[in-house]
């Protein structure tokens, strides 16, 4: 972690170009699209134990290396292209895809390469990363700071690899170079990345000093979604440890070059140079002394200056986070309908529809337009779609719905016996500012019991532009049921003009 000394206020960059050395090549960012059906939630796997002897066995490397190149690991220094070599050879054997990113502004002159590796599969979308800083300072190897963080980051991404889980979503590593010279090589990362990249990363895990010989249990902004996530780790296996914010370390180490983007963070830490209190060492054991007696010292050495408890219980809840957020067994397609082709849907099935226009129908819709746009031409995936009449006509009120409710119901579809079973599906409903909260688009399942409604959409006395969302409702009540899916939208509040369109439904269990 950088000293207080060291502190500056981050660069604001223009995106620069990124100087890439691969082997393999990385993942291609998939293409932006239309507007796609959330996930269904899965439950994640179980996170497995994170070798504290492989851990260990990481760190005694880190240190001989030092002990060859002079005695540390600076970021400029054989020392530290040693490190650089020693992760990047053991993620390229373990199957990751391993870039070293030349930092090639704003880091000290001759700094080595960050090393970035990706772990195939899981949505490309959804990126979750764990990452610490692989360099030290000039006085000592860096043991605990911070081949602790490193070591435990590079075991993470090898348990991933030996264990292979189903990713849900994608899992991304990164060793940045030149932190104690001002988190250089983070901030030369996350500022390199396109916003469309960036927007990608749901969290970042930063790991630094996580193995302090009189250390704490904090956590990086821990109040925040991906904190808890931490937290839930140390509060169900450690009842009464009470993780703290990580209040020293703030702004202090590489999640801060991600905050500085708006890439969300936490982390995991152990302490530095501030004074354990008197609490801390009720709650923690210790002294009042400092967290880390070694910090930028040249004592910072193994197996000297590392706490195999704390340094456990860090890689522990780094899996935890992991395995949490980013596995698990998708889920199954039971049924879906892109509306491409006719799959047996019926229109006003009960025979008791009013609409005398705008009845729902599967086919290829036209743009209309009245103060902006109200039925969509253009469909979540193919040509066709479940819209309100597919034509546009002189007028935009030619074909859209009017004079009551027009309905239509989907095949029977046998819904599995068990799991759980979700019900998604796109849609919109569009409408002028002469509609009302009687005119609404509504999705119903017809089951043994009767018909349940699952949503309803209302109008509003106000302009309401066409624009895809998704709906996803559970549906596992019904399970081992023949089922049905009755969608309705109604122009009930006179002569409105309500549009409504429905694409892509599915059906999933997990």
């Amino acid at each position: 972690m950088r000293p207080y000394a060291a502190m500056r206020a981050l660069l604001t960059l223009a995106l620069a170009g990124t100087a890439l050395a691969a082997a393999p090549a990385a993942n291609a960012a998939a293409p932006g699209g239309a507007s796609q059906p959330a996930p269904v939630a899965a439950a994640a796997l179980a996170a497995p134990d994170i070798s504290l002897t492989n851990v260990k066995a990481h760190l005694q490397q880190f240190q001989n290396i030092a002990n060859a190149n002079g005695g540390n690991r600076r970021s400029n220094t054989a020392g530290y292209t040693a490190s650089v070599n020693y992760v990047y050879d053991k993620l390229v054997a373990a199957g990751f895809s391993v870039v070293k990113q030349n930092c090639t502004s704003g880091c000290t002159s001759g700094a080595g390469p960050n090393v970035i590796a990706d772990w195939p599969g899981g949505d490309a979308n959804t990126v979750y990363m764990f990452g610490a800083h692989l360099d030290g300072v000039a006085a000592g190897p860096g043991i605990n700071d911070n081949a602790s963080g490193s070591g435990t980051v590079l075991e993470l991404a090898l348990t991933l690899a030996a264990t292979k889980p189903s990713m849900l979503n994608h899992v991304r590593f990164g060793f940045w170079t030149d932190e104690e010279q001002g988190l250089n090589g983070s901030e030369f990362y996350a500022n390199s990345l396109p916003a469309t990249e960036r927007t990608k990363i749901k969290g970042y895990f930063n790991f630094d000093m996580v193995a302090s010989t009189n250390g704490g249990y904090f956590i990086n902004r821990i109040t925040s979604s991906l904190g808890q996530t931490l937290k839930a780790y140390y509060d169900a296996n450690f009842p009464g440890l009470a993780p703290e914010e990580n209040v020293e370390g703030a702004g202090r180490s590489d999640d801060a070059s991600f905050n500085a983007v708006g890439i969300q963070t936490s982390g995991v830490a152990a302490g530095a140079s501030a004074n354990k209190t008197s609490a801390q060492v009720a709650k923690w054991g210790g002294t009042t002394g400092d967290y880390d007696p070694c910090y930028h010292a040249s004592c910072d050495t193994y197996p000297a200056n590392i706490s195999d408890t704390v340094l456990n219980r860090s890689g522990d809840a780094a899996a935890y986070a992991l395995w949490t957020l980013a596995t698990g067994t998708p889920a199954t397609t039971v049924w879906q309908d892109t509306f491409e082709t006719a799959t047996g849907w019926t229109a006003n099935p009960s025979g008791t529809d009013t609409a005398t226009t705008g009845t729902w129908e599967r086919g290829d819709p036209a743009d209309t337009n009245s103060s902006g746009i109200k039925q969509l031409g253009t469909t979540v995936s193919g040509s066709n779609d479940l819209v309100t009449g597919r034509l546009a006509g002189a007028a935009a009120g030619d074909y859209d719905i009017d004079g009551g409710v027009t309905s239509i119901r989907s095949p029977a579809i046998t819904l599995p016996a068990s799991g759980t079973i979700n019900l998604s599906a796109n849609w919109y409903l569009a409408h002028g500012s002469n509609a009302s909260s009687a005119d609404y688009l509504r999705v119903s399942i017809v089951h043994s019991g009767g018909t349940t409604t699952l949503f309803t959409q209302a109008g509003a006395a106000s302009n309401r532009n066409g624009s895809w969302a998704v709906g996803t409702w559970n549906i596992s009540a019904y399970a081992g049921q023949s089922v049905r899916i009755l969608v309705t939208a109604a122009d009930a509040s006179g002569a409105s003009l309500v549009e409504a369109g429905v694409d892509d439904v599915k059906i999933t269990v997990s």
